[in-house]
């Protein structure tokens, strides 16, 4: 399986709860793991679609800026505050 590790994932801030306040997701993956481990939801729509965005993304089916956008969603669902840079 050939993985796409796309440089074209614009970093984003994710504000979470607990110790390390601030997550830096600044990849693909970076975003797959968050999703993965510790998201305070697992069952909510935009969370699913996150999941399954960032498989796609990963496997190159998908643009990343498409990944990223339904990770935004699916922090918006979980009540977790997002900070984006403007280019």
């Amino acid at each position: 399986m050939e993985w796409c590790i796309s440089e074209e994932f614009v970093p984003l801030m994710l504000v979470v709860s607990g110790p390390e306040k601030y997550k830096l997701v600044a990849s693909l993956v970076h975003a797959a793991e968050m999703l993965t481990v510790g998201w305070p939801i697992d069952d909510g729509d935009e969370y699913l679609m996150a999941i399954r965005a960032c498989r796609a993304a990963l496997h190159g089916e998908i643009p990343a800026d498409d990944a990223r956008a339904a990770l935004i969603r699916a922090a918006d669902e979980a009540g977790i505050s997002v900070i984006t840079a403007v280019h």
